[in-house]
């Protein structure tokens, strides 16, 4: 028996109409999900690959990596406190320092300059903005102790190399500022599920690296602490918890111009006061 015969003829058309209605909209916005979603793996796969093509290159140097570390510890321990219970970043920064084997005095030392009065050491988080030759965008994140100092060097460097060092906010609009968390998989949970599981969380993409068996999260930069608090209470093996700036298109180079940016970027990266390096050329 048709269900149209319990209803009037007016009622059922009515709840056909919505019906066919609703459906329509569930498949509109499935939809345009899936094809903004696909733009947004499209750009932040390119900026996996570009990233993981600089990665080594930079954290190569095993004596770069522990100064680069203790400043951020040392850092964490001064705003947050020298409790890694009682502070987040301190926590990851001490698992991250873990896995690069980095020594137990120099995670000591660095604590006890950010808790020592004879041995504080005032380091403040600057960031510098311009462009190397060829028009390819720069931004560089340093932690000094003597701005003057940093930022005179810094802008040698592009004068030196062809560049200019520009003010704040020059480049920025150029990239989208990231947190970016790499964590140990789980056997029993696939990529799919953890995606799904971590849109509530800020997480806007998940790409499984094969190469360093780890999981790569992004999530905009403003949802770092929510994303670090899923993972922590869900047993997730936290390996790194960083900000990056990732290129929102990235510029294309002969091998002769990407040569002269290189010239400037790894004269940028030796400078001590250092930490990162970005920027939009194609590698």
């Amino acid at each position: 028996m048709r269900m149209n015969y319990f209803l009037p003829k007016k009622t059922w058309k009515v709840l056909k109409h919505r019906l066919f209605f609703h459906i329509f909209a569930y498949q509109k916005i499935k939809n345009n999900f899936y094809s903004n979603k696909q733009k947004i793996y499209l750009r932040m796969g390119r900026a996996f690959e570009y990233r993981k093509a600089t990665k080594m290159k930079r954290w190569g140097n095993m004596a770069r990596v522990f100064t680069k570390l203790g400043k951020q510890i040392t850092i964490a321990a001064r705003e947050g406190g020298p409790d890694p219970d009682m502070n987040p970043r301190l926590r990851v920064l001490f698992q991250q320092a873990k896995k690069e084997n980095m020594p137990k005095e120099n995670v000591e030392r660095a604590i006890k300059k950010a808790v020592s009065k004879e041995e504080a050491d005032n380091y403040k988080e600057v960031i510098y903005e311009g462009y190397a030759p060829h028009g390819i965008a720069v931004i560089i994140e340093t932690a000094t102790d003597n701005p003057t100092r940093t930022v005179a060097s810094i802008r040698s460097y592009f004068n030196r190399y062809g560049g200019s060092l520009g003010t704040s906010g020059s480049v920025q609009f150029l990239f989208d500022h990231k947190c970016v968390f790499r964590i140990a998989p789980k056997s029993n949970l696939s990529i799919d599920d953890l995606e799904l599981e971590l849109i509530d969380y800020g997480v806007d993409e998940v790409i499984q690296d094969d190469e360093e068996n780890n999981i790569v999260l992004y999530g905009d930069f403003q949802h770092y602490s929510s994303i670090q608090k899923y993972l922590e209470e869900n047993n997730f093996e936290i390996f790194s918890a960083e900000f990056e700036w990732i290129p929102k298109e990235t510029k294309e180079l002969n091998d002769e111009q990407k040569a002269q940016v290189l010239k400037l970027i790894e004269k940028i990266e030796d400078d001590e006061d250092v930490q990162n390096v970005f920027h939009n050329m194609a590698e």
